[in-house]
């Protein structure tokens, strides 16, 4: 609002792009704004279907909007309440898939961990089965997941499942228990802990991911020092780590005690390196042990060599395999450079 912008034709919302060929057919040369309430958007609007055949993993959507409210995020505001596909849908795109070539997918959405809240007669772990039985199907991987997600009973679920890849991204943001409060994040660290027990007990070497927040409005050196200790005993083997951004509407964005660029830079720093090192440790674990692998693609300048990752999506790269095959193949050394395991066929 008030912002001129005269070469802009077209504002639409987020929720009216299923009609943007029919707002550019109405055009008629003065500046259209096509933009409903988001916060009144019940129904999963299903995009159109698209399909290649020179990649083995697809990203299906399930899920859109949030209700959590975390101090930092616009995303609520922009994106709306709660709205799940019906399984029946993601069934059907799943199966198109595979009759396509597609070996793995992964379950996105923005908090898919809520599939089903608002309809009360499903959750994600109903999916989970469903997608199961899909013949052909051989891998479905989760986007990120909030921590309460994982509980005795849906770890129990996925546990049984033939064809979940062992690869966990929960989304912690900070380890000290004083900024998640800040964030409006509605867990402990102690009750993080817990549920990374509860996968580590449930499967062999899960591959355990997640996101970081630094230099969070009012985070201490002695508030990022618990973070960085907390982040070290757990031992995720893969972080992404973010400096905090201010987003214009956000609680976060008009707390006191912003953090100066310049620390949040040295904090990315420090914990991006533990992130290097843990991704090398959890690589290792695998040598010497027959893994299976989906070849995706041609290594770049590397002709005759092919790349695919495990279960637990560590890269590995090989020669004499097919891309869109899956291959056992004995994991014999490490490069540390691409943290890769590469297997015998090259040696």
């Amino acid at each position: 609002e008030g912002v001129e912008l005269p070469e802009v034709n077209l504002i639409v919302g987020n929720q009216d792009r299923k009609n943007i060929i029919e707002f550019i057919e109405k055009y008629e040369g003065d500046t259209v704004k096509e933009v409903s309430d988001i916060m009144k958007q019940r129904e999963f609007w299903e995009a159109g279907k698209v399909l290649s055949r020179e990649r083995t993993r697809a990203y299906v959507k399930i899920q859109d909007g949030c209700d959590r409210f975390c101090s930092y995020c616009i995303i609520p505001y922009a994106r709306g309440p709660v709205r799940s596909r019906e399984i029946e849908s993601i069934k059907k795109e799943v199966i198109n898939l595979v009759e396509n070539g597609f070996k793995e997918i992964v379950l996105t959405g923005i908090h898919i961990a809520s599939y089903g809240k608002e309809q009360k007669t499903v959750t994600l772990l109903d999916v989970l089965k469903e997608l199961d039985e899909i013949e052909g199907l051989e891998r479905i991987r989760l986007g990120s997941i909030e921590p309460n997600f994982i509980n005795e009973e849906s770890v129990e679920v996925m546990k049984n499942m033939k064809k979940l890849c062992k690869h966990f991204h929960l989304s912690l943001q900070s380890g000290n228990n004083d900024t998640l409060k800040r964030m409006n994040r509605r867990y402990t660290i102690e009750e993080f802990e817990e549920k990374v027990e509860l996968l580590r007990q449930a499967f062999e070497n899960p591959a355990l991911t997640t996101d970081i927040i630094v230099g969070f409005p009012g985070e201490t050196e002695e508030e990022f020092q618990r973070t960085y200790e907390f982040l070290n005993r757990i031992e995720f083997s893969r972080m992404h780590v973010f400096p905090y951004s201010k987003r214009v509407g956000t609680p976060a964005a008009i707390m006191e005690n912003q953090i100066p660029e310049s620390i949040k830079s040295d904090r990315v720093k420090l914990l991006t390196d533990m992130s290097d090192r843990n991704e090398v440790e959890f690589a290792k674990k695998f040598l010497g042990k027959d893994i299976e692998v989906i070849f995706e693609h041609e290594v770049k300048d590397k002709k005759g060599l092919y790349e695919g990752y495990t279960d637990r999506y560590v890269k590995v790269i090989a020669n004499n395999v097919e891309i869109g095959n899956s291959e056992k193949v004995v994991a014999q050394n490490i490069d540390e450079k691409t943290i890769a395991l590469i297997c015998e066929e090259i040696l």
